[in-house]
């Protein structure tokens, strides 16, 4: 049976008769949409339902607004949008740009649902002719331009790394599911040492992150930059690193100067500062989802928080860091780097690996420090026994307190 919906794009606004042909069609397809539904609902499915209903109420009423109807239109496509209903949007924005061809909020809705199918390059054209509309006011669409750009040429780069992927014109999470099925062919057949393997995930961070959050500024982190493993790579890339263990014997170890001699010093959960032992300087703070207390209050210039789940990071990130006490955060792919298969991927070690053993085996793994030195780290409870066995076998030398990695 012939969709109501077909054809529906090919026809022009040229009448009031037309424009109300179309406007009916499209209500006919939402109506079928909620008709065809079978069982309970989700909530974002319950409030799409709703808004089909006010949608078909505004369009039968006895004198119907034409400028009502067509706000309820596009709430309905907003909402399918919102309730993971993408071709239903992309139909209603695909009417709506039909019925108004001038309207700003009908161009953001098809570039809006164009950009969730995938469709990267027919989205920045809708975006673009919504910010022409706009007289160039819309800051926030000049910025899922951005984005989108970043998103393309991301794709393109894993597919020079893996040639055959066919990623561009796919959807994000076909996208992503793709790239992580390349990654962990390749850590089976050459490791995670080879370089391209390495750029591989790289790129896959990046474009997870821009799939996933975009490059808008969350609110609640007070101006701080979300940034992935490849800008992380960055920061340690060419510097000596030293990862320092908390307790009374590093405290007391003097070791004060030595440490904040470091490029970088990494400090690790619910770190305190005593000067001659610890040194004052903090660079990267890798701190649990389940780890409370003042360090997070501390400056530093980057966090690393880590959780096995998403649900654990985001309410970590969210309700712990304090805004402006620190310039960037790890982003969602920086969450669980051991375990993550599009990272590291040892699925081998226990869900939720100890701070100090994650930021270790991540430097190791990066393997861009001209220098990387534990302190305080082989002392008892710093490490699981399975942990301290990695890093003894990988240890090139130790003196007292510290421990040689590279």
């Amino acid at each position: 049976m012939k969709k109501p919906w077909a054809g529906l794009t090919r026809l022009r606004p040229g009448s009031v008769a037309r424009a109300e042909d179309l406007l009916t069609a499209c209500v006919r397809e939402c109506a079928g949409y909620v008709a065809a539904l079978d069982g309970e609902t989700d909530r974002k499915r319950a409030r799409l339902v709703a808004s089909i209903g006010a949608l078909v109420a505004e369009h039968t009423a006895h004198e119907p607004s034409a400028d009502a109807s067509f706000a309820a239109l596009l709430e309905v496509g907003r909402r399918a949008l919102d309730a993971g209903e993408v071709r239903l949007a992309r139909r209603v924005a695909d009417a709506s740009v039909a019925l108004r061809s001038r309207s700003k909020g009908a161009w953001r809705l098809r570039g809006q649902a164009l950009e969730a199918l995938g469709r990267d390059v027919d989205a920045a054209a809708a975006y673009e002719r919504h910010l022409a509309l706009a007289g160039g006011d819309g800051e926030d669409i000049a910025l899922r331009l951005v984005v989108l750009n970043e998103k393309r040429a991301a794709l393109v780069e894993a597919g020079r790394i893996e040639p055959g992927l066919g990623l561009e014109g796919r959807p994000p999470a076909v996208a992503r599911a793709a790239m992580t099925g390349a990654l962990r062919q390749r850590i089976t057949e050459r490791g995670a040492a080879d370089p391209a393997t390495r750029k591989l995930a790289e790129v896959y961070g990046t474009y997870s992150r821009l799939a996933e959050r975009g490059r808008a500024s969350d609110p609640l982190l007070g101006g701080t930059e979300p940034i992935g493993v490849g800008q992380f790579r960055q920061q340690v890339a060419g510097r000596s690193v030293c990862v320092v263990g908390n307790g009374e014997e590093v405290a007391a170890g003097g070791h004060g100067a030595e440490i904040d001699g470091y490029d970088v010093v990494v400090r690790l959960d619910s770190f305190q500062l005593h000067a001659a032992g610890t040194g004052e300087r903090t660079d990267v703070h890798a701190v649990s989802h389940r780890c409370g207390g003042p360090a997070w209050r501390r400056e530093v210039r980057t966090r690393l928080v880590f959780g096995e789940a998403t649900h654990q990071w985001q309410h970590a990130v969210r309700r712990r860091l304090v805004p402006g006490a620190q310039e960037f955060v790890g982003d969602r792919t920086l969450r669980r780097p051991v375990r993550d298969p599009a990272l590291i991927g040892e699925s081998g070690w226990a869900a939720d690996a100890g701070t100090g053993f994650q930021i270790v085996r991540l430097l190791d793994f990066l393997d861009v420090s001209s220098r990387i030195d534990l302190i305080g780290l082989g002392l008892p409870g710093q490490l699981r026994a399975e942990e301290q066995q990695w890093v003894t076998a990988r240890a090139k030398g130790a003196d007292g307190l510290r421990i040689a990695l590279r």
